[in-house]
């Protein structure tokens, strides 16, 4: 069977199983929820083993220690994916709400209400979690889920929708809404990028190099998850004891996540004094430094190893204990270094001066600002969605962390008693 033939085959099943979705109530949803959360608690020995299978293969290729963090679960992991399934489930119910609704001069009244896609793909890169977190908030949303890990989780992701779609069979939802796209082969990834017509949209999650690849080469639409280059701009109006703990914070918390800051702008006004103080903490905290010409000055000068950042660094997501540093004379120069060599993801300025933060809100096109806290907030969980799909940093349909409404669309309901069009 070709992957195509296998893709669309996956996809059939998956359209008829989400209209089991489709008459299932709110409440029916909420449970099934539930019920998966009960379940990969309950086999987390099962999960770990499977989970520890894919860290030794992963090891034993040589996977860098951002992609193995990514794909380690642990005990406390598997809680927190439980419970961000248990948060979904007690979300609003994002379907059937009435987004706008009127009464024409004829009679005819209009109702916009909100509506599933249908079936989703999603083409992800060795993080488990996205395994179920996928799942819950595509069912949630009505939507059934296609999803096409990497081969570096291969047994963590079997595992994980193996226990979903048995917890699904309790319930009075099809567990055909949730299908695992092997990931053995690489042509199973064009075929769902393919499917155009069976498959009504993909997401992509991961590097760079993965979301540009689907991007470019789907037909089926897309939404942009993006790569994170994000900065955290230190002001010369900054309350310095905040900006310490979140340099930090934000580099060191969970690196090899797309929230993580790459680069430390620092106004000139405060560099001298707070420079040698942030440049020794990242260092004691393992972070490798790139700086330019100033800063890296600032660094000789105190005794704390850097190299000269390069135009690429600046625009590297590391993923790992680096991080960049460049001095600027204003607001108006962080943000023109960030629209250079950001990505429209998270950007943060630490500034007590309300005029220069509505200037950087103003000047920052991305989808998240953080003011005077950390970038690593930007996050479905912490912004309150229980969990999420994605970050995007495109700028059509959804941006941002997108939770359950960005993962529907509506439907115009147009009722009348007889009406004709003249």
């Amino acid at each position: 069977m070709s992957a195509q033939t296998l893709v669309n085959s996956l996809a059939d099943s998956a359209r008829v199983a989400s209209r089991t979705l489709s008459i299932a109530t709110g409440a029916e949803r909420k449970a099934a929820l539930q019920t998966i959360a009960d379940a990969i608690e309950s086999r987390s020995t099962e999960i770990l083993a499977a989970n520890e299978k894919d860290m030794e293969a992963g090891r034993t290729s040589g996977l860098n220690s951002s992609l193995l963090d990514r794909l380690l679960l642990t005990p406390e992991r598997i809680t927190a994916i439980a419970g961000g399934a248990r948060q979904v489930s007690e979300l609003p119910d994002p379907l059937g709400n009435t987004l706008r609704k009127s009464t024409l001069s004829n009679g005819i009244q209009l109702e916009q209400i909100s509506v599933p896609f249908g079936v989703i793909g999603m083409v992800y890169e060795a993080r488990p979690n996205v395994t179920v977190d996928a799942a819950v908030i595509l069912l949630m949303s009505g939507n059934a889920a296609l999803l096409r890990g990497s081969s570096s989780a291969v047994h963590s992701n079997e595992v994980l929708v193996q226990v979903m779609r048995d917890a699904l069979a309790s319930t009075t939802i099809s567990a055909d809404v949730i299908q695992l796209v092997p990931s053995d082969d690489r042509e199973t990834v064009k075929a769902l990028l393919n499917a155009r017509g069976k498959v009504d949209l993909v997401i992509p999650r991961g590097s760079a190099a993965l979301i540009r690849m689907v991007v470019d080469e789907s037909t089926v639409p897309t939404i942009e998850t993006g790569a994170g280059v994000c900065h955290v701009y230190i002001d010369e109006f900054a309350d310095l004891s905040k900006a310490l703990p979140i340099i930090i914070n934000s580099k060191v918390q969970r690196p090899s996540v797309c929230n993580a800051a790459e680069t430390i702008l620092l106004h000139s006004a405060v560099a001298n004094d707070f420079g040698p103080v942030a440049l020794k903490a990242l260092h004691e905290a393992g972070v490798v430094l790139h700086c330019d010409d100033a800063s890296l000055a600032i660094a000789k000068s105190v005794g704390i190893p850097a190299s000269l950042a390069t135009a690429e660094n600046f625009c590297t997501e590391y993923g790992t204990l680096e991080i960049n540093v460049a001095i600027v004379e204003s607001v108006d120069a962080a943000s023109a270094h960030i629209a250079k060599f950001g990505t429209q993801h998270t950007e943060a300025i630490i500034s007590e001066n309300d005029h220069n933060v509505k200037r950087f809100i103003a000047l920052a096109d991305c989808a998240a600002v953080m003011v005077n806290t950390s970038t690593r907030f930007t996050d479905g969980e912490q912004m309150g969605f229980g969990a999420e799909i994605g970050i995007s940093n495109q700028k059509l349909h959804a941006r941002g962390p997108m939770g359950l409404e960005a993962m529907t669309t509506t439907t115009w309901i147009v009722t009348g008693n007889g009406q004709i069009r003249s």
